[in-house]
């Protein structure tokens, strides 16, 4: 809740008394504290969305004090999980089924994420190659769940995502964060670990969550000795 009516209309290029009026129609998702509107940047991102209305660049210089603290690759995956034998036949069955294995809280609107994840999708493949994808939209997906998570999902039969290979996914990683920060940390995370032959092959060959995670854990060790 770290936005006040002011941000918010600069943010979005309208007048405080839009916003306001917004609030007030129960329109524009918004917390009272201590008598004055407090908005949270993930829920205002997701909003402004969601109606297609633009935001300032300025909604992602999120301050390192107001970002939750970024996970390491383990603990990202251990916090979404890993699941196996998912089912689906094609593009919009997986997705579903990869959206509903997600740890979410209650209130987070699983068809909602889903039809962003499904519109993507439509515009162009996020299959990598080596039956890998990584489901996305544009935007980064921001939720208002505790902390950003990878979601590691191998599918019971491989599906045609039309991947740039052309080979069918098997595996599929999807990003879940409060804060637009949290997603890119956790994207280029993800994106350097798939590089390196040991933790990629664990995922190519369906490994463990054992094997997986220790994978992970050695590349999270290997990039805090580079630090």
């Amino acid at each position: 809740m770290e936005l006040c009516v002011r941000d918010v209309a600069k943010l979005l290029s309208v007048s405080e008394k839009t916003v306001y009026r917004w609030v007030e129609q129960g329109n524009l998702p918004a917390y009272r504290i201590n008598q004055q509107y407090r908005f949270n940047r993930a829920e205002l991102l997701e909003w402004a969305s969601a109606r297609r209305i633009k935001v300032s660049a300025e909604i992602f210089n999120e301050q390192e004090s107001l970002g939750v603290p970024l996970p390491g690759l383990a603990e990202a995956l251990q916090a979404g999980g890993i699941h196996y034998r998912v089912g689906g036949v094609d593009r919009e069955s997986v997705l579903r089924q990869v959206v509903e294995s997600m740890r979410l809280p209650e209130e987070v609107d699983r068809e909602f994420l889903f039809q962003v994840l499904l519109a993507r999708e439509n515009l162009g493949s996020t299959g990598i190659g080596d039956g890998i994808a990584i489901p996305h939209v544009r935007n980064p997906i921001v939720l208002h769940v505790p902390r950003p998570m990878i979601t590691l999902c191998f599918l019971e039969k491989p599906v045609d995502f039309g991947a740039i290979d052309g080979q069918p996914v098997r595996a599929l990683f999807s990003l879940i964060s409060p804060t637009v920060r949290g997603h890119l940390h956790l994207l280029s995370r993800l994106a350097f670990a798939l590089r390196d032959r040991g933790f990629k092959d664990a995922i190519c060959g369906q490994s463990s969550r054992e094997e997986i995670m220790a994978e992970a854990k050695r590349i999270d060790a290997g990039l805090q000795s580079r630090s």
